[in-house]
């Protein structure tokens, strides 16, 4: 999020019907709340690429109407953030009732009446709250929730990771894996100068018959500690393999990656399982793994890795720099591509150290003959400074936001990335450049 709130946050919208001086006073909670409009794609077809450019704008003046104290902006042609502060958490409520209802209301772009068919994800955190990411990160998974669920999604931060007893959710979780419960979301990645989609990443989720969609923040750690990660990631290698025969058959010879735990980097008989899985399947896949995960024990973790590239199987360097990062390992890792952790992507185009991380880190890689791919890349100008720096690969919201295999197959099929490549213009290269270089 590029708008971090001041501690005493002047102008921020106070909930409506209350006075500003008791909020200023006594203000508890902290909402990020996102709006995506689900019907782009149509309405973009209905009044053109370039006025489908200003809908987001539009609904952001509408929704700054509504909340005139509140920080607004649109992030992308298809998504809108609003940053609030109220005094009791169930203000969240009144807001997205308020804003359901504005919304609903069409707009007219072009002389054109258009109705947008608004998708609202939100987080809260209690105040003083200063994890601004993980509030965002929140809002971007509560707003992944409600594209699959088709209703308002809210994700508190005050309620623990660990709000589920772990034992009975690692049960459950064996049950899941045993009975098929689990499924499949990918996300695209395109290669800027090729402009074409060369890779995706599969993200595992898990929807729960009573608590319903659990993030992956939760459940995975569970896993871990349960000694059932081995299990889950060879239930979605199987998924991937499947899958990737699928897009095969239609047309699509796309690569697909699966993220594998740091724990099971030594342990030889997941390894045997999953080689013997991609060998026979002859399937097309990559593992993504962070470079921290060999610490634990370099030496089988490095030789397993080569293990797997014997076979055909790429490697890339997941969320780079979201931890200690060490040379030491990382040039010991037969990876073919890098990624740079959306930490450092999703305000390139506000920050003056970020850019000049990301640069070096591009070139750190390319040294190593490695390919880099930025996660988290939201907005054209991101996409623009990333394509002057050499960026190699683009993935996050502004291409697609994680999606089913059918939506994937639409999204293939109909080239949907050529459209937020094409908005990358030389007129906004040329405005970016400058900074780039600075």
């Amino acid at each position: 999020m590029n708008d971090k709130l001041p501690r005493s946050a002047p102008g921020i919208a106070p909930p409506v019907g209350t006075d500003p001086r008791a909020v200023a006073e006594d203000v508890a909670w902290q909402f990020l709340i996102l709006v995506a409009i689900g019907n782009f794609a149509v309405l973009r077809r209905q009044i053109g690429r370039a006025h489908g450019a200003l809908l987001a704008d539009a609904v952001a003046a509408r929704v700054a109407g509504l909340f005139p104290d509140a920080l607004v902006r649109s992030t992308s042609t298809t998504q809108i953030e609003i940053m609030m502060l109220a005094p009791k958490r169930t203000d969240m409520d009144v807001h997205l009732a308020l804003l359901a209802t504005a919304l609903a209301r069409p707009f007219t772009i072009a002389g054109q009446e258009c109705r947008i068919e608004p998708v609202l994800g939100a987080a809260t955190a209690s105040r003083p709250h200063e994890d601004d990411i993980r509030l965002l990160e929140e809002a971007e998974q509560a707003l992944a929730d409600a594209h699959i669920e088709c209703r308002s999604v809210v994700r508190d931060l005050t309620i623990r990771v660990d709000r589920l007893d772990r034992i009975t959710l690692a049960r459950e979780l064996t049950q899941a894996v045993a009975g098929d419960a689990l499924f499949v979301e990918y996300q695209p990645k395109v290669h800027v100068r090729q402009q074409r989609v060369c890779s995706i990443e599969a993200l595992l989720r898990w929807r729960h018959p009573v608590h319903g969609l659990i993030s992956p923040a939760e459940f995975i750690p569970v896993a871990e500690e349960s000694r059932i990660i081995a299990p889950l990631t060879l239930w979605t290698i199987r998924r991937v393999i499947a899958d990737q025969r699928r897009l095969s058959a239609s047309g699509h010879d796309q690569r697909i990656f699966i993220n594998i735990s740091g724990i099971l980097l030594g342990d030889e008989d997941f390894v045997r399982q999953a080689c013997a899985l991609v060998t026979e399947s002859g399937a097309s896949v990559g593992f993504e793994i962070t470079e921290t995960s060999v610490i634990r024990d370099p030496e089988s973790a490095i030789a397993n890795l080569q293990t797997f590239v014997d076979i055909g199987i790429a490697l890339a360097i997941d969320d780079y720099g979201a931890g200690l990062s060490s040379l030491s390992y990382l040039k010991q890792l037969p990876a073919c591509e890098l990624k740079i952790d959306k930490l450092f992507i999703t305000q390139l185009t506000s920050s003056n150290r970020d850019p000049l991380i990301v640069r070096s880190t591009i070139d750190l890689a390319h040294a190593l003959e490695m390919e880099v791919v930025a996660e988290g890349v939201e907005t054209p100008d991101v996409l623009a400074l990333l394509t002057v720096m050499g960026c190699d690969m683009v993935q996050g919201y502004l291409i697609s936001r994680p999606i089913g295999f059918e939506a994937l197959c639409r999204f293939l099929d109909e080239q949907a990335h050529q459209a937020v490549i094409a908005r990358t213009t030389p007129l906004s290269l040329g405005r970016l450049v400058a900074h780039a270089r600075a």
